[in-house]
């Protein structure tokens, strides 16, 4: 890769192991993204998701929405890997002592 190349605006990838699903995330969660987000995390079946966030640099209401309704899917099968700025919205919002959330 090039090292002189900006960083992507948004990917969501992932990567299957057995029945855990990992779904990195990098760039801007937000309007026009986090359907992406939830989608990619619906892509393969699985009894545990992790969505990892720790390269996300903007998240806002619809990708807090998103993180919810994957949590809801999920129960008790998702854990969230956040980037300091997640971590701080989550907080605000009302969302950071949730059992799905891991420390930054």
């Amino acid at each position: 890769m090039d090292q002189g190349a900006p960083s992507p605006v948004f990917s969501a990838t992932a990567e299957v192991d057995g029945d855990r699903l990992r779904v990195v995330v990098i760039g801007e969660v937000d309007m026009a993204t986090a359907d992406t987000m939830f989608q990619t995390a619906l892509r393969e079946p699985a009894s545990h998701v992790t969505l990892d966030l720790r390269g996300v640099t903007f998240f806002d209401s619809a990708a807090i929405h998103a993180v919810v309704r994957l949590a809801q899917r999920f129960p008790g099968a998702l854990t969230v890997l956040p980037s300091r700025q997640v971590r701080r919205v989550l907080e605000i919002s009302g969302l950071g002592e949730q059992d799905w959330l891991l420390p930054a």
